[in-house]
């Protein structure tokens, strides 16, 4: 689109029904990628086809019209409550005491002069508790929006003390207030809890130049400057240690609850706090740091709206209309037409008007959403939008990578096979010396399984064979073959038998086979549970993608429980990528597939499944771009966590919608027949937005 986005703070903003008008009337206005997410009150947009320089005056002007006394500011900050609990307190108080005074003084029984006062303590109730509703919708008129949820209430209380209803009217408004009270309270119990888990990011960090050190804002600091981190406090950027060994506490990022040992030469992320003071070599800058993709993710996963919550900005758009009609019907038809009582009906009409409000609906679907994302950063998955928490609903295939994803990527010595007379370490230690030159990963897992420093004198004369191996001579003339299947062959050397994969390495002295040692990547220990936990959560196709060769692949996803036909071996990137399409094609928009992946190899496969998933621990940046998901922590059994969270926030959300929908249609009806009365109505309106906000937050328990 070409277009700059902007971000606002938007102050003030207590309406969700508001919210979603306010985004609508931006849209209509010409602005572009507009988004207000009414959980962290951040207004995002482009200006489209309008000139940049006049959008502060203009998106205000539009606020203050739909949302009185809420103004939008430019810095982004997640909007805290104000510490004024004590004034609304005292007004509700202050009108629940003066409703019960009128109550008893407008008994029967009392004095003309008694009742006449019970009457002013009725009113005065009544304007205590609703002043700010009646200022707004006076406000409201003007801009001749009659489904803002001021002016129901407004019109409906007015007209119940016109038919002489006083008592209920003035209850309807102090209640009113109080359940809009107790909301706010529950929203921004939500707000509190989602801005501790963004409040990650130091501001600051210890600048160490030459001898001294300067407390800077990270943004100041440039990669390679080195920075000191004192116990106790958040690592700022991420970086390598130069200087100090630390355990990190990592919750935050990976929701590993276990600290992390980490000494000079290991990478650590931003976001972790140290134990120990450590010194750094940043790596990344302020804008590219892990914590700030952290942040990025949660804060911008709003835009890619789900369909749940499109569904539900379409519907607000109709449902306060249609209910405003059936409430005008109501209160018009019957007395016309069958000479019913006029007030009794338009009695009715006015407790339909205090239920039509869809602030049940409008708040508590983009907040059990957000609190979804919410809880899956917690435990060190990032979703870059709403929309994935529905794909992930739909999971029917998932396909791994292996190296890096379902494996360490490193390899190891895992079983050593000596001929008789010699021992498993006799095989090591000339396997050992003829590799003691080399520096292939195979050389160095075997050097590192000897553990012991080899004497280089020993060796006379030296030839490295790529792709098959090594031949030496030592100074003792004793001649030693250390390499693959092939270079037996090549050398005319029987052995006992043929491991034609690259993880056997077989050992020969003086033209004799005297063993071989089997070298292969390790299976992380959660690539078990992984498979087991996506088979019990009923995925139906679970396949492996791998660049290794077939021996291998088959081994480890024969380990792992994964079928032999679901096993993809000796693939180059697009061959990835054919083999992921096929399986696109054939599920035929039935199910989603996933792709997990580490390495930037795997970025066109990641870009290209249905949920592209990236290891971040040490996936490259090219595949935490490409991915819908990313996992923080190098485990694999996160996807089935992720999967776990959609599927809880995919329930909340219908049941929210159920019990928005159901109870409010039951009020209605029950409206209409005239057996619910206006203190039940506030139920079916605040009540019931309350049960669903509270609904929503259980997600982040």
């Amino acid at each position: 689109m070409g277009q700059d986005v902007h971000k606002y703070s938007i102050k003030g903003l207590s309406c969700a029904n508001c919210a979603l008008k306010i985004e609508n009337t931006l849209k209509d206005q010409n602005f572009a990628d507009v988004q207000l997410n009414f959980a962290t009150r951040v207004l995002t947009f482009s200006c489209g086809e309008k000139k940049c320089d006049s959008h502060s005056k203009e998106i205000n002007a539009i606020i203050s019209k739909i949302e009185p006394g809420a103004q939008a500011f430019p810095e982004i900050t997640m909007d805290q409550p104000q510490d004024r609990n004590w004034i609304a307190i005292v007004r509700i108080t202050v009108s629940l005491l003066l409703l019960g005074l009128g109550i008893v003084l407008t008994n029967p029984s009392m004095t003309e002069q008694v009742i006449l006062t019970g009457y002013m303590s009725f009113f005065l109730a009544y304007f205590i508790a609703g002043w700010k509703v009646l200022k707004n919708a006076i406000l409201q008129l003007r801009n001749y929006d009659f489904t803002n949820e001021y002016i129901l209430m407004s019109v409906a209380t007015i007209g119940a003390i016109i038919i002489q209803e006083i008592p209920e009217a003035v209850a309807v408004m102090v209640f009113y207030t109080i359940g809009e009270y107790l909301q706010t309270k529950a929203i921004n119990h939500s707000r509190q809890s989602i801005g501790s888990l963004l409040d990650i990011r130091p501001d600051q960090a210890h600048l160490v130049v030459a001898d001294s050190i300067t407390t800077v804002p990270i943004a100041e600091v440039k990669p390679d400057d080195i920075i000191l981190v004192k116990p106790g406090e958040r690592i700022p950027l991420d970086g390598k240690i130069v200087k100090g060994h630390s355990n990190l506490d990592m919750t935050t990022l990976t929701g590993e609850s276990r600290p992390v040992v980490v000494k000079e030469d290991d990478e650590v992320l931003s976001g972790s706090i140290t134990s120990s003071s450590i010194h750094i070599q940043v790596t990344s800058p302020c804008y590219d740091s892990t914590v700030s993709r952290i942040l990025n993710a949660v804060e911008n996963a709003a835009k890619n709206k789900s369909k749940t919550e499109l569904f539900i900005t379409r519907f607000a758009r109709y449902y306060t209309p249609l209910v405003l009609l059936l409430a005008l019907f109501i209160a018009i038809i019957p007395p016309l037409l069958f000479r019913q009582a006029f007030d009794v009906w338009v009695y009715r009409a006015f407790v339909i008007l205090v239920i039509s409000c869809p602030c049940a609906l409008v708040v508590s679907i983009p907040l059990v959403y957000f609190s979804g994302i919410g809880k899956s950063s917690r435990e060190g998955i990032l979703l870059k939008g709403a929309n994935v928490i529905d794909s992930l609903n739909e999971v029917s295939t998932v396909l791994w990578d292996k190296t890096g994803t379902l494996t360490v990527g490193k390899f190891k010595v895992i079983t050593i096979v000596p001929i008789p007379d010699y021992s498993p370490h006799d095989i090591l230690a000339y396997a050992a010396l003829a590799e003691a030159h080399s520096t292939h990963p195979i050389a160095a897992s075997i050097r590192e399984a000897y553990g012991k420093q080899v004497d280089l004198t020993q060796i006379e004369e030296y030839e490295e064979l790529p792709a098959l191996g090594i031949m030496m001579k030592t100074k003792s003339n004793e001649s030693i073959v250390v390499g693959n299947d092939k270079l037996t062959h090549k050398v005319n050397c029987p052995h006992s038998e043929c491991i034609r994969d690259e993880t056997a390495v077989y050992v020969i002295r003086n033209g004799e086979y005297i063993g071989h040692i089997i070298i292969d990547d390790q299976i992380k220990t959660s690539s078990y549970e992984a498979v087991k936990r996506l088979k019990s959560q009923g995925i139906l196709n679970i396949g492996l993608l791998t660049g290794d060769s077939k021996n291998v692949a088959e081994r480890v996803g024969k380990e792992l429980g994964i079928d032999q036909s679901e096993i993809y071996a000796n693939l180059m990137p697009l061959n990835k990528l054919e083999i992921l399409e096929r399986y696109i094609y054939k599920k035929n928009g039935v199910g989603a597939v996933i792709f997990v992946g580490d390495g930037i190899n795997d970025a066109p496969v990641i870009a290209r499944a249905d949920i592209g998933v990236a290891m971040g621990g040490i996936g490259s940046d090219a595949t935490i771009e490409a991915a819908d998901l990313v996992i923080m922590e190098d485990n694999p059994s996160k996807l089935s966590d992720a999967i776990d969270i959609a599927k809880k926030t995919n329930r909340l959300a219908k049941q929210n919608i159920v019990l928005a929908l159901g109870i409010k249609a039951i009020f209605i009806l029950l409206g209409a027949m005239g057996l619910a009365t206006m203190w039940a109505a506030v139920f079916g309106d605040v009540g019931v937005t309350i049960l669903t906000v509270l609904n929503s937050l259980r997600l982040l328990r």
